[in-house]
């Protein structure tokens, strides 16, 4: 954490690609899970992404309702 950190002080610009880099994989890498866990359902294309949208939908609701 100690580098992310620096680097965002340091070079805010590259911190911020980095970041929105790794989001992106994040959301990718869930998506494949969920069309793994899914695909044996012979459910429609966007059902894994749907599932994937609603599961952080839940989180983001939950972590409001915490605070």
């Amino acid at each position: 954490m100690d580098h992310l950190k620096r680097l965002r002080d340091e070079s805010p610009v590259l911190y911020w690609i980095v970041l929105l880099v790794g989001f992106w994989l994040a959301f990718r890498l869930l998506l494949a899970v969920a069309q793994v866990l899914l695909g044996s359902f012979a459910l429609p294309a966007w059902a894994p992404l749907a599932l994937v949208i609603a599961v952080l939908v839940l989180l983001a609701r939950r972590q409001q309702r915490s605070r």
